[in-house]
């Protein structure tokens, strides 16, 4: 694999050029401050830790967002991590609203994917509800890996108002959390967007991150081509191959929503 990692000075002026975008971000919206939803997850903690250091305590606020696939661990971490940082949260219910809206379409249940995206959806209405309310803007928290290969939920954790660590690949979302002072064990902890039972990310996606950052950053936005990125990390070229397929076929997943042509 190839070395992604930030040196110490060039972690200083990410960590001052998000807190400055979340700053900027929040003032040109005329904004009372952020919501973000907290999940006990790295991507989620390191985008609170920013956000406080940006905006500050007071102007900052969490949402655990449990349902029934959620582990308990990730909730408490979650928790923690408002209370480490002194943010106003809220733990919101999310399974009553999915029963809600699988009774109204009994049709998908059992469908584990339609189920999944479905929570996911739920939890971008309950931030929505909460910064409508409060005035706030909604801080995604995806990273540049699961973007470019469309690993997330169109109009669900998809559906945020910015990306402050939207540019960064999982490696050096978690090098950054360490840098910010985010606890070893929640920098460390195995990735899952818990849309079910058991989920971990690098399962879903069938690549280690290490494996997928290097993929990425050689050849998908990098200039090598995939014979040459599969000699340069010593992978298989069709799993290059396989990541290409996924950066391609997820390409609506990042665009606005196409309409016809103006015609003359």
């Amino acid at each position: 694999m190839i070395d992604l990692r930030f040196s110490e000075s060039e972690l200083e002026r990410q960590r001052e050029h998000i807190t400055s975008f979340i700053d900027e971000r929040v003032a040109a919206a005329g904004a009372d401050g952020a919501v973000l939803g907290l999940s006990g997850g790295i991507d989620s903690t390191l985008t609170a830790y920013l956000a406080v250091e940006a905006i500050g305590t007071e102007n900052v606020h969490g949402l655990v967002l449990p349902a029934t696939v959620s582990s308990e661990e990730n909730m408490s971490d979650a928790e923690r991590v408002a209370q480490d940082l002194g943010i106003s949260y809220d733990v919101l219910e999310v399974e009553p609203i999915v029963d809600a809206v699988l009774a109204a379409y009994p049709e998908a249940e059992g469908d584990r994917e339609a189920v999944g995206n479905a929570r996911a959806r739920v939890r971008a209405v309950l931030n929505y509800l909460v910064a409508n309310h409060e005035v706030r803007l909604v801080l995604g928290t995806g990273n540049r890996s699961e973007a470019a290969v469309g690993y997330f939920t169109k109009y669900g954790d998809g559906a945020v108002d910015c990306h402050p660590i939207g540019n960064l690949y999982k490696g050096q979302v978690r090098q950054l959390a360490r840098h910010v002072g985010v606890p070893e064990e929640l920098a460390a902890k195995t990735a899952t967007a818990e849309l079910w039972a058991d989920q971990t990310d690098e399962d879903e996606l069938g690549i280690g991150y290490d494996t997928l950052d290097s993929i990425l950053a050689t050849h998908i936005d990098g200039p090598l081509s995939v014979a040459a990125t599969a000699r340069l990390l010593e992978v298989d070229e069709d799993t290059v191959e396989r990541v290409r397929g996924m950066y391609e076929r997820s390409a609506h997943k990042r665009t606005a929503p196409p309409a016809p042509e103006q015609l003359d």
